[in-house]
């Protein structure tokens, strides 16, 4: 179960790990497109275009689906969601460290007001 997880993960930032994949997951995010409207705002062939989609489509980011000769994509949400709660983790972990240094750092502070400076009259 864990390991399916752990690929499933890996296919998910992996599919992400491209600039051109994240643009067409944009462009989805506006609604269903073909594969062919995907490809349209790149200097890319079609058959570029199609392997991006397929990576995205194997990592579960979307949906493909043919109607007559036209590949219709669709944004599928629920990976994200997953990728996002996994960040979720570690977005709390540097928050945390964080509140720490930041507690430090104003202790430090006002510690120094505390204290005299040389020359200064007590």
């Amino acid at each position: 179960m864990v390991e399916q997880e752990t690929q499933r993960l890996d296919a998910i930032f992996q599919a992400l790990g491209d600039a051109t994949r994240r643009q067409m997951l944009l462009a989805l995010s506006e609604g269903e497109r073909s594969v062919s409207q995907l490809a349209e705002p790149f200097d890319m062939s079609l058959a570029a275009a199609s392997k991006h989609v397929k990576v995205l489509e194997k990592a579960g980011l979307i949906r493909r689906e043919v109607r007559w000769r036209t590949h219709t994509c669709r944004l599928e949400p629920g990976p994200l969601a997953s990728a996002h709660d996994w960040l979720g983790f570690y977005e709390r972990f540097w928050t945390d460290r964080l509140d720490v240094l930041d507690a430090l750092l104003r202790e430090e502070n006002a510690n120094r007001k505390k204290t005299p400076k040389e020359g200064d009259k007590t």
